[in-house]
């Protein structure tokens, strides 16, 4: 039972309502709160809860970024997003629903930076520490926005409560994150108030993501090797394909591999993780409550799954077969199972892990020196080290690729993408990846076939934003083809 989970995500008071966790701290008077650490950390909690539920890390947020990379296909009301024509009416009004979460999350988040500093009863440290994690979450869900929609209003403790803000650019909005991310690295404590809470590592992780997504690859390069040297996380050993339940199972919670995770629960119902629901096949042995099965693959006709090795553990625990008259080669995602619930997934969602930081490493080597070279190398190797069941510290010429064959930096970095593809399937990091690097029109079209549009490339400014904001025109501050 993950009763910690309990602890971080309910307000101060006697109740589990998610509702409360967002609207009590705008509501109670500041001179009656923000003032007790109690208080402080019902407003930070609040900061979590928007964004914990399926319409976002929930569940439909991991939907739309796993079927646009080249190795899922959606069904149902998600088949539209297989056209690589952007959005449909249905899930323009899903991302416009997430816009509104991350802004809410965002809002929660001014009102601890805002109130924290005059409480009465914090010690000059809690109150640093408390403002740190406030601006981590709330540069964490500018992350989210501007890779998903480019340039948005940039909301501050300063103007939280105009309507009225200007579209920033992108650059802008990276400034503003970053800005915020560097504070929260010097003022966040060792260790997190609670797990699923950031720590001055977590900081560090996000920081080396968002200098990739900059390509500033030299000090990506830097912050995920400052993680690593850290000595606090280590890759979870495996020997069989099942043995990755121990990172992505139900029951797994804290192990040495986590980073920053967020946290759900079986019980309250309310807490649980809904992924796991469309993910699978109504009646698999995988998801007891039943499912959605909102996405698949063909092990035979799709090219990634196609070329995989299946001596690859990763293979072997990611996907299983299940035909619904499709033919059958048709595959269903695995990662995320919970044979054991009755009424929602018990599995946490890996933001970040320690393979993660690896491999951000091996790429940021190579992209900022122009080649790889052996410390880069020896980190993908670690990872594809574990793939196969492998001691990761330990070189092993069965399974560990050389540099040599891989010495220019391209080679080096297409290898890292593949690799990083197998490595998280399933979590909503590849198509990122494929945005970043400039390749997933030519991914697309090899895996899939399809000629991708621009528009595919950005989720729309919701009308939510434009019929209210006088400051964002409809047009000209629109995204390219809505």
């Amino acid at each position: 039972m993950k009763r910690y989970l309990i602890l971080l995500f309910t307000a101060a008071t006697l109740t589990s309502c998610s509702d409360l966790l967002v609207e009590a701290p705008q509501a109670i008077d500041a001179g009656a709160f923000y003032n007790t650490p109690a208080e402080v950390e019902a407003g930070l909690n609040a900061i979590y809860t928007p964004t914990r539920g399926s319409g976002v890390m929930g569940a439909l947020y991991e939907c739309q970024q796993e079927i646009y990379a080249e190795y899922l296909y959606g069904r149902g009301s998600h088949a539209p997003l297989n056209d690589y024509n952007g959005l449909d009416n249905t899930n323009i009004t899903r991302t416009g629903d997430m816009w509104g979460a991350f802004y809410q999350a965002i809002r929660n988040a001014n009102i601890v930076i805002q109130k924290t500093p005059a409480g009465t009863q914090l010690t000059d440290l809690q109150k640093q520490q408390y403002v740190a994690e406030a601006r981590f979450m709330r540069a964490l869900s500018y992350f989210f926005l501007v890779r998903n929609f480019a340039g948005v209003p940039i909301r501050t403790e300063n103007n939280m409560d105009s309507l009225n803000v200007i579209r920033a650019t992108q650059a802008e909005v990276y400034d503003f994150m970053i800005t915020d991310l560097l504070s929260a690295e010097q003022n966040l404590p060792d260790n997190p108030r609670l797990l699923g809470a950031p720590s001055k590592l977590v900081a560090k992780t996000v920081l080396a993501d968002v200098y990739m997504n900059v390509y500033q690859y030299d000090k990506a390069r830097d912050k995920a090797l400052e993680v690593i040297n850290a000595g606090k996380f280590s890759l979870v050993k495996v020997a069989v394909a099942n043995d990755f339940d121990k990172i992505f199972g139900a029951e797994a919670n804290g192990t040495p591999e986590e980073i920053f995770y967020v946290k759900y629960s079986r019980t309250p119902a309310s807490q649980g993780f809904q992924y796991p629901q469309y993910c699978h096949y109504p009646g698999t042995a995988y998801y007891k409550p039943g499912g959605f099965y909102t996405f698949y693959s063909d092990s035979v006709q799709n090219p990634m799954l196609r070329n995989w090795d299946k001596a690859d553990l990763r293979y072997r625990f990611n996907w299983y077969s299940q035909t619904f008259g499709l033919g059958n080669t048709t595959v269903l995602l695995k990662k995320f199972s919970d044979p054991v619930t009755t009424t929602a997934g018990g599995n946490d969602y890996p933001m970040y892990r320690y393979a993660d930081v690896l491999l951000f490493y091996a790429e940021s080597v190579a992209q900022a020196a122009g080649a790889p070279n052996a410390d880069a190398m020896e980190k993908l190797n670690m990872v594809h080290r574990r793939a196969y069941g492998k001691d990761p510290l330990i070189a092993d010429p069965t399974v560990d690729f050389n540099l040599a064959d891989y010495a220019g930096k391209q080679a080096f970095i297409d290898l890292v993408m593949k690799e990083r593809g197998y490595e998280t399937v399933g979590e909503a990091k590849r198509w990122f990846d494929l945005k970043r690097l400039g390749i997933a029109q030519q991914a697309i079209k090899a895996a899939k076939g399809k000629d991708m549009t621009q528009r595919h490339l950005l989720w729309p400014i919701p009308v939510s934003e434009t019929n209210y904001n006088k400051y964002i025109d409809p047009v000209k501050d629109q995204n390219p083809g809505y």
